[in-house]
């Protein structure tokens, strides 16, 4: 039997840079390579990506963000495009409607050859975030990124994408329902788990025994720090004898310590520390609403952390407001103060919410989603041979 050839198109390809490569990765880790054969295009990335071979392109950083950079094809595409002719590829994976992406789109139609993708980021939300400062230019500059995607995914033959609330946002804006498939993320429930506590862990950080609110994230400025900054204010002018533990490191860091001077900032932590900080937290506290999933609600849940989440993005969809957790109004720091307040003052309703939210984390399994990620390029490739 011929092996499938998977052509694999990424900006960037490093394994825990941020939710999305993890996902990336989760999939590249259980290759089946007696079945496929990849090739890799990327701007940053290793030479040899599960061993099989990874071709670079020219890569330019991102305005205002040092840690991503995007990739452009441009000068490169002549020897681009005969090295992939000589790959033969029967499918193509794309992770992003980048520079990169948009080739990888025209080359899939010049060789005829399905597209698959996976729906990493909620582009459109972060509009509000890097056009703030030109509120002229916010509807033009959502309607420009809007028009991108609807002619990006509605060239894709199969779209994943991680939530209900995506796909019906999704779809709203143009995108044809027919090509998304629900799929989810998985949790390593053996990494993040109950078992990890432990009580002098944060004492470590904080000399004290207050409660600990927990927020992990990348800190740039579109996960709704302003929300974060006003929960802590709410804390300070209330006397209120709790932790604010921030774990994370990116561009908003230094403002952030500069207006929550009395926040413990643990920087980036790897995964087998952070679990440890999960488990030992008293509530999880996540304002953002640009996510298409939310990877750090499912490890928190994991970890049998009561979470309160903004109600936005993909994370709410973990949520049954106050059965496993808290929905909150993204900008009401009062609203999210007052709902953690009911977890930390009611021992009974933070079990109950421990116990249904491990509960709902196990609902998440990546070898179920790799298993079927790998059956569908198979489909996907059956269209190749057939046309």
């Amino acid at each position: 039997m011929n092996k499938v050839k998977v052509l694999f198109f990424a900006d960037m390809l490093i394994a825990d840079l941020d939710g999305a490569s993890r996902t990336i990765f989760q999939l590249i880790n259980r290759i089946p390579s007696e079945q496929f054969e990849y090739l890799f295009v990327c701007g940053t990335g290793p030479d040899k990506i599960a061993d099989f071979e990874c071709i670079h392109v020219i890569s330019f950083k991102v305005l205002g963000n040092k840690t991503y950079r995007i990739a452009s094809p441009l000068f490169q595409k002549f020897e681009l495009d005969a090295r992939i002719d000589n790959f033969s590829p029967d499918v193509i994976h794309i992770t992003t409607p980048s520079p990169l992406g948009m080739f990888a789109l025209k080359t899939a139609k010049r060789i005829n050859v399905p597209v698959i993708s996976i729906y990493h980021t909620h582009f459109v939300s972060y509009v509000d975030y890097y056009i703030k400062d030109f509120p002229l230019l916010l509807d033009f500059t959502k309607e420009k990124v809007k028009n991108s995607m609807r002619s990006f995914y509605n060239q894709c033959n199969l779209v994943y994408v991680p939530s209900n609330t995506m796909i019906d946002e999704l779809t709203g804006i143009g995108i044809d329902r027919e090509v998304f498939k629900l799929w989810q993320r998985g949790i390593d429930q053996q990494m993040f788990s109950p078992s990890k506590k432990n009580d002098e862990l944060l004492k470590k950080f904080t000399g004290n025994n207050y409660p600990c609110i927990l927020f992990t994230s990348r800190l740039v400025w579109e996960k709704n720090l302003q929300t974060l900054i006003d929960l802590y204010h709410l804390i300070e002018a209330g006397n209120l004898n709790y932790n604010l533990v921030v774990v994370g490191d990116g561009v908003a860091k230094e403002e952030l310590q500069k207006q929550m001077p009395k926040a413990y900032f643990l920087g980036r932590l790897i995964h087998s520390r952070l679990a440890g900080v999960y488990a030992s937290s008293q509530v999880f506290f996540f304002p953002s609403i640009t996510e298409t999933f939310g990877n750090v609600v499912l490890e928190a849940m994991a970890s049998g952390l009561p979470c309160v989440v903004a109600d936005g993005g993909g994370s709410r969809d973990f949520i049954e407001q106050g059965q496993n957790g808290f929905i909150c109004d993204p900008v009401d720091a009062h609203d999210f103060l007052n709902k953690i307040e009911q977890i930390i003052n009611q021992p009974e309703l933070s079990e109950q919410f421990s116990d249904l939210g491990l509960q709902t984390s196990k609902k998440y399994m990546w070898e179920t989603l790799a298993g079927e990620y790998f059956k569908d390029l198979k489909a996907l490739a059956v269209r190749t041979t057939v046309s």
